[in-house]
């Protein structure tokens, strides 16, 4: 390497005296290219983690995500994201990421994988089943037609539509217990 192409020579020789521009740069430097620049398509999306919405790019190469950024035209985070919607590749690209059902039964130690009819069709008939064990036709003498046996508490990640869905299904099987769990 040439002592003249050392930054900090650059730099002190240069116009560029506090090293922002082109003091800093270096041939790795130019050779770099955003993660961006590769993908096939960009998807518009909103972040899942809260309530708020903020909007975001999802940068997708060969059907994988290769990179998710703040959309600077949403008007609701004009480009930002939190730590967590900043981490949000994460939720589809970890290995660690759970891709299938997993059960353990009653007093068992070991997690068995289902498909996932099955296991709709387990939480199905649970319902079914808790809807009816807790059922009230009256209290204390007045019509009440609710079941004391099942609950609802949504999670912060639920818009206004999700929550209103999820309220909308819960009364109609008679619960009382609904309640959202909204930070914001």
């Amino acid at each position: 390497m040439r002592i003249e192409s050392w930054p900090i020579l650059r730099q002190l020789t240069g116009s560029d005296r506090l090293g922002r521009g082109e003091a800093a740069r270096s041939k790795a430097t130019d050779a770099l290219r955003a993660r961006t620049v590769q993908a096939d398509r960009v998807v518009d999306s909103v972040c899942p983690y809260c309530a708020v919405g903020c909007g975001q790019k999802v940068y997708v190469k060969d059907e994988q995500v290769i990179q998710i950024e703040g959309d600077p035209a949403s008007p609701i985070s004009r480009g930002r994201l939190c730590p967590k919607g900043s981490a949000s590749k994460q939720l589809v690209t970890s290995p660690g990421r759970q891709t299938q059902v997993l059960y353990r039964r009653p007093h068992g130690a070991e997690w068995e994988s289902l498909d996932l009819d099955d296991a709709m069709d387990m939480i199905a008939d649970r319902v079914i089943d808790a809807r009816r064990r807790g059922w009230e036709d009256t209290h204390d003498g007045k019509k009440v037609r609710r079941t004391m046996g099942v609950a609802s508490l949504g999670g912060a990640t639920l818009d206004n539509e999700e929550n209103y869905l999820i309220k909308k299904l819960w009364s109609a099987l008679g619960a009382i217990q609904i309640e959202n769990q909204a930070r914001i």
